[in-house]
């Protein structure tokens, strides 16, 4: 353990140099076969993730996109493929399955056959490689479940938007698919009336819709493949897991090298598919995955078991989120695209493989935000945009529907948030005559407004790590934080007499300590958030010398409350989560957020003594104490400098998953692979390797074990990235300037 004695020693900029080198990420090698879908490998880019897997002698896998979207908000699969091939060759014992982890793409090898997958990182079109020393005969198959319409049932409700509110007729409408020789064909596509309808009318918003974002009405989703040499003959009916299938086949009877493409679209855009484009996006690719790697790692030498593990499987999660750079919606946290048949998560989920739990098109942004913050540090702020613009284009929908309910202005984002900017209908709830309609009436959600907070302090970060140009966003930050000085004064002259306290501070109530201290007053979360992201702005203001929003954001901060504090029976002083509250609904700590994710204490900064306390002996912290799926112990341990602590915790977080590969978590408290969990694990791990001062002093290794050794590239504020060794407790580290990565 670094002791705290030892932190100035640390914290100086060292004149030692690290001599710079390409970080050559290892290959994750299978050499034997899979059993199902849940044994799969991912694969991916751009915006598709692919689960790849070889059973039974045939490659076979999955294809997702980002944006997938039906009518009730089920994020659709596009499809499972089969390739075979005549005599087994995967069959033998020289069987190899590859993830080559800088190149971003699978190979397959066995007896004479070879066989490279990949997705272009810059177009979405998945490229499939077959070299044989000689002919075999071929067959690829197209499966698809939604072949018809399917029912969705009471008991897999939660895939989509409805959940236990599911109309009787909702259907999961059968996809267009068309084959001809060497061709398929595939759509899906949406009517005109969707869930967005139902929930604008169940939120008695109808007056307002029409002139909202609607990102599913009539939306329309396209697949594409084109097999040189492979022609159509006929097809078949299957059943694989729990679901019934109908395959369109393919069939090449003297295969030898052939390049089988998959390109997805939502929209017209016309992609070029010569035999060029085919080196052309292997060369790209390879050197987008090659560079990506050098923006940021973490290594050791191999001579720990544990920390090799851990880093192993940092690896392995960041090159799942890599797969979706440059999609237009972020990255989801109940599985991202990598979801496999639900009955191996949950043997009485025998459901199609387009099931997750959570829903599709739904956002719960306090998930959402673990996903994203390590991309800070790893120098990823490019893949950040999606979450970033998601939120830009749901900017009107939440301004209008804040100045329906109550008339004041800002923009009031709430928690399970679907993809056109209102809550989930069914976690809006009943609303009897006299109720507040803004608010959700639901007992976890109720009054828990600030999680888009943490995303606008993450547009503000990126402009210090990145220097990227966060002028699109402006209205973004304003509007959220207008929304909370508008808001609580209109409460409270709803309540009482005066807007403000004698002080002239804000009255947070009701308010919600996440979905854990329900009708708070005051909640610490809440003023941390709002004090960070404030002040942060006022300081981007300040150099950008906008002097009327200057003195606009200024009042606001001046209206906000001091964060409570208690004490426990033996007199220790704590973060409180509130200065009161009615019930407890939930198991968080939002009591921690002062020092993750708003860094009001932990080292480098005053009063520590009090966030220990608060993480040592505040009973309500020490019960729910976890490192299970969306937990933050780890983080905040690491930010408070308990080395021990944050070793153990981390440890727990990237220990292998129940699943073949290592990064495939089970669900937490929400689906497999849990990406809640190796976002908060990312972070645990950064911040126990890095962390900064308010002034931008650089804290090395402030929760390292000295038993560890290792070595890494990580970013910082200025534009920073850091490379820095611990080698026996010695360090010593190099700052680099670092370019803006940018969208290609």
């Amino acid at each position: 353990m670094m002791k705290a004695s030892l932190l100035s020693t640390l914290l100086l900029l060292s004149t030692c140099h690290i001599e710079a080198a390409d970080n050559v990420p290892k290959d994750y090698v299978w050499t034997t076969q899979s059993k199902n879908s849940s044994e799969s490998m991912p694969c991916g880019g751009h915006d598709i993730g692919m689960n790849v897997w070889v059973e039974d002698g045939d490659i076979m896998f999955y294809v997702s996109q980002s944006g997938w979207f039906d009518e009730n908000n089920t994020l659709l699969k596009a499809g499972r493929w089969r390739l075979h091939f005549d005599g087994k060759p995967f069959d033998g014992q020289d069987f190899e399955q590859r993830l080559r982890l800088d190149e971003g793409a699978i190979y397959i090898h066995g007896g004479e056959m070879n066989v490279r997958i990949w997705v272009d990182v810059f177009y979405p079109i998945v490229f499939i490689e077959l070299d044989s020393k000689h002919v075999v005969p071929t067959t690829i198959s197209y499966e698809s479940w939604r072949y018809k319409d399917r029912p969705v049932t009471k008991a897999e409700c939660q895939q989509c938007s409805y959940k236990w509110i599911l109309p009787t007729d909702c259907t999961t409408y059968a996809d267009s698919i068309k084959a001809e020789n060497g061709q398929l064909l595939f759509s899906h596509k949406n009517r005109a009336q969707t869930i967005f309808d139902f929930t604008f009318n169940r939120e008695h918003l109808d007056d307002i819709k029409t002139t909202l974002y609607n990102p599913i009405g009539g939306r329309e989703m396209n697949g594409k493949m084109t097999m040189p040499g492979f022609k159509y003959i006929g097809t078949n009916k299957g059943i694989y897991a729990s679901t019934d299938y109908k395959s369109w086949i393919f069939f090449h009877p003297r295969m030898k090298k052939s390049t089988i493409q998959i390109s997805l679209l939502t929209n017209d855009h016309q992609l070029n598919s010569s035999p060029y484009y085919v080196k052309k996006s292997k060369d790209r690719s390879n050197r987008w995955w090659h560079n990506y790697w050098q923006r940021s790692w973490i290594q050791t030498n191999g001579s720990d078991e544990d920390l090799t593990r851990i880093v192993r499987n940092y690896e392995l999660f960041r090159y799942m989120l890599g797969c979706n750079a440059y999609g237009r919606w972020p990255t989801k946290f109940n599985g991202g695209l990598f979801t496999f048949d639900p009955v191996y998560v949950d043997s009485t989920a025998t459901f199609t493989p387009d099931y997750r739990k959570w829903g599709g098109g739904t956002m719960t942004a306090q998930n959402q935000r673990l996903v994203y913050w390590p991309m800070l540090k790893s120098g990823d702020i490019d893949m950040m945009k999606a979450q970033f613009d998601t939120y830009l284009r749901l900017l009107p929908t939440a301004t209008a529907r804040t100045k329906y309910y109550w008339g004041h202005d800002g923009a009031s984002f709430t928690e399970q948030l679907e993809n056109f900017g209102l809550p989930n209908p069914a976690e809006y709830g009943k609303h009897p005559d006299g109720s507040d309609l803004g608010v959700e009436r639901n007992a976890w959600l109720e009054y828990e407004w600030d999680t888009v907070l943490e995303f606008c302090q993450m547009i503000l970060l990126a402009r210090k790590y990145g220097q990227t140009d966060i002028t699109p966003y402006y209205p973004l930050i304003e509007q959220c934080l207008l929304f909370f000085d508008e808001h609580y004064q209109y409460q409270a002259k709803k309540l009482g007499a005066k807007a403000l306290t004698d002080s002239g501070k804000l009255i947070i109530y009701p308010g919600s300590g996440c979905e854990t201290y329900k009708m708070a007053y005051n909640p610490s979360s809440t003023i941390a958030a709002l004090r960070c992201v404030l002040t942060e702005y006022i300081a981007y203001l300040n150099n950008i010398d906008s002097v009327s929003l200057y003195s606009t954001i200024q009042n606001m901060l001046d209206h906000i409350p001091d964060i409570p504090l208690s004490t426990t029976d033996l007199g220790d002083t704590c973060i409180a989560p509130a200065i009161t509250w009615a019930r407890i609904q939930n198991v968080e700590t939002p009591q921690l957020y002062p020092v993750f994710p708003w860094r009001i204490y932990g080292m480098g900064r005053k009063d520590l003594h009090i966030a220990r306390n608060t993480y040592q002996k505040d009973p309500h912290a020490i019960a729910m104490r976890s490192s299970k799926g969306w937990k933050q112990d780890n983080i905040w341990a690491a930010c408070l400098g308990l080395a021990e602590e944050a070793k153990r915790l981390n440890m727990e977080k990237f220990a292998d998953g129940p699943y073949r590969f290592p990064a495939f978590w089970e669900s937490g408290f929400d689906w497999a692979p849990d990406h809640n969990r190796g976002g908060s694990a990312m972070i645990g791990l950064q911040e126990m390797l890095l962390q900064e001062t308010p002034d931008g002093e650089l804290l090395l290794f402030p929760a390292w074990s000295k038993e560890w050794n290792v070595s890494f590239r990580l970013h910082a504020t200025d534009g920073r990235a850091i490379e820095a060794s611990c080698t026996n407790g010695k360090t010593k580290h190099h700052i680099y300037p670092t370019p803006n990565p940018s969208l290609p």
